[in-house]
């Protein structure tokens, strides 16, 4: 039982944790989007501001890390979101392995618990016989509680590390719309610069 209850602790706490860093304003703060792609249409990057975006939230990361290499190709831009995207999704996904391991041993813990019960009442047997058969019956029911724990605390914590990852997959789809839009407004952008530098020549 007591691995069972430190699982259940940790997997509250995971719970509770992802429930606050997974919020749809912390990981995409409204409007930012849409205000980063009015700096890019209107010019108004300098490094103070990029670099306070980037310590906004998940998506202002993604967004800077466009901006880092605002004026390189699109496929260069490309590439350095994608690698940025891969830790911004590491960090959305934190402890939902371990909630996902607490989800297969518990239930594993509990049937443990259940047969090393068992064998215990079995050996007392052994040694004095059957005796009272509500005692026997108790000494089983017993055993299989911590059945029981195992599957109460697993459940929950499958059905969350499920619920997570379909959070963290929605979110990532809702960044990418917001971050191809900035890449079209940034090439729109160098396409026009280099129309009007032709244009000069």
């Amino acid at each position: 039982m007591v691995p069972i209850l430190i699982s259940s602790a940790i997997a509250m706490a995971i719970i509770l944790e992802r429930f606050w860093s997974l919020r749809r304003k912390a990981v995409i703060p409204p409007e930012l989007g849409q205000q980063v792609t009015t700096w890019a249409r209107t010019r108004k990057l300098d490094p103070k501001h990029i670099e306070a975006l980037r310590e906004t939230s998940p998506l202002g990361e993604l967004l800077a890390s466009a901006l880092d290499v605002r004026n390189r190709p699109r496929e260069i831009i490309k590439e350095r979101v994608e690698d940025t995207g891969r830790h911004v999704v590491h960090q959305l996904e934190r402890f939902l392995n371990t909630l996902g391991t607490i989800a297969i041993i518990s239930p594993l813990l509990g049937l443990l618990g259940t047969v090393f019960g068992m064998i215990n009442m079995f050996f007392a047997v052994m040694v004095s016989g059957v005796g009272d058969p509500l005692k026997m019956a108790g000494g089983i029911g017993e055993a299989l509680v911590c059945t029981a724990s195992g599957l109460c605390v697993a459940i929950p914590a499958y059905f969350f590390h499920r619920y997570f990852r379909g959070k963290v997959n929605e979110l990532v789809v809702d960044m990418e719309k917001q971050v191809i839009a900035l890449t079209d407004e940034l090439h729109l952008a160098s396409d026009s610069t280099s129309a009007t530098a032709r244009a000069a020549g």
